[in-house]
């Protein structure tokens, strides 16, 4: 019988392969919706920055409706508005998204985009959510409230000041005593 076969890491090819232009730009000037930039950084569990990871996010467009061939109002989607990027952590581990904040889903209590993490030395990549700060249908949201209290703010985009489009930092911390809340999908 053969033997096991030896674990692997993931990459490190991500900005050599997979980021290619402008796909942390989700927008076009005729999207509809509030254009917003999420921003952070990509944090290891000692609080260092983690240079060589990728951010992948997939949201709703500002009426709550996903670009997506399964999504049962297709018809109704933002046709300006891509949905899906990537982004690329600097050295400093951060990174950018140009998008718009997402309307609610049908069926869900509050806005919210999807967000994968892939890094060097991570077998599986990992799966969160970003809420935003003084949302009403937070309380409510049956996902967020699933989370230990002590632990809900790692999935709250808090509102920054700066020149432009409205931001929101989200900090992703892959291990440690802040460690985002990941879930297993």
């Amino acid at each position: 019988m053969p033997g096991q076969s030896p674990s692997q890491t993931v990459g490190p090819f991500f900005h050599d392969c997979l980021i290619r232009g402008q796909e942390n730009i989700l927008t076009t000037p005729q999207t509809q919706g509030l254009h917003i930039v999420v921003q952070g950084q990509v944090l290891d569990g000692d609080g260092s920055p983690v240079p060589d990871a990728m951010g992948e996010i997939w949201q709703a467009d500002a009426n709550g409706f996903f670009n997506h061939s399964e999504d049962p109002n297709q018809g109704q989607v933002d046709a300006n508005f891509r949905g899906f990027g990537r982004a690329p952590t600097g050295d400093d581990g951060r990174f950018t998204f140009h998008t718009v904040k997402p309307g609610i889903i049908p069926g869900e209590q509050t806005p919210y985009i999807n967000v994968r993490v892939f890094a060097r030395g991570m077998l599986i990549h990992a799966v969160t959510r970003l809420y935003f700060a003084g949302e009403a249908g937070n309380a409510s949201d049956d996902v967020l409230n699933s989370v230990p209290a002590a632990r809900r703010e790692t999935l709250i985009a808090t509102p920054e000041d700066s020149p432009g489009f409205p931001t929101y930092c989200f900090n992703i911390h892959l291990q440690g005593e802040q460690e985002t809340v990941f879930f297993d999908f």
